[in-house]
């Protein structure tokens, strides 16, 4: 009877760890001087907006050009029309703190409206992580209020969420 061995299961990789970025420059007299990098860590509030399907994940700086990046894209040229443009300003517009950060989004899922409305509610919570005083005001407006109403699914025997076959009398 053969012996049975076990299959051998390749290992995981571990990712390399990043090391700190530093200089070092030697002088003619031979000391050795290290230079920090001038780029500083750069300071973001993150959060996660949700409605329906569509998830926006949204990080807050307060350094750079002040405007509302979507998947890269301004956000005048990701969505058209102002409706949706005034959903996603609606919570800096309502701290009246439009000029005081930039905003980086990315988006997936769902139609334009429900996208436009997953990011003013991650907005919304980066918001209030970045000043818990914000909370109030942004509550009271419904802005971090989790919209749960999602699409119904669609069960066997009919041939959408409820809608029946037609019924034939004879």
């Amino acid at each position: 009877m053969p012996k049975k061995t076990a299959k051998k299961r390749p290992a995981k990789k571990t990712p390399p760890k990043k090391k700190k970025k530093t200089k070092i420059t030697k002088k003619i007299e031979g000391e050795a001087e290290i230079e920090k990098s001038l780029t500083k860590p750069i300071k973001f509030w993150e959060a996660i907006g949700r409605r329906k399907t569509a998830v926006a994940r949204i990080r807050l700086f307060t350094r750079g050009d002040k405007e509302i990046l979507v998947n890269e894209k301004p956000y005048q040229q990701y969505f058209t029309g102002v409706e949706l443009w005034e959903i996603i300003t609606s919570p800096l517009n309502k701290m009246k703190s439009v000029e005081r950060f930039r905003v980086s989004a990315r988006v997936k899922g769902g139609g334009v409206h429900a996208q436009a409305e997953a990011i003013r509610h991650g907005i919304s919570r980066a918001l209030t992580k970045f000043n818990p005083d914000f909370r109030k005001k942004l509550k009271k407006s419904g802005f971090l209020t989790r919209d749960p109403r999602m699409r119904e699914r669609k069960k066997f025997g009919l041939k959408r969420a409820r809608r029946a076959p037609q019924w034939a009398k004879r």
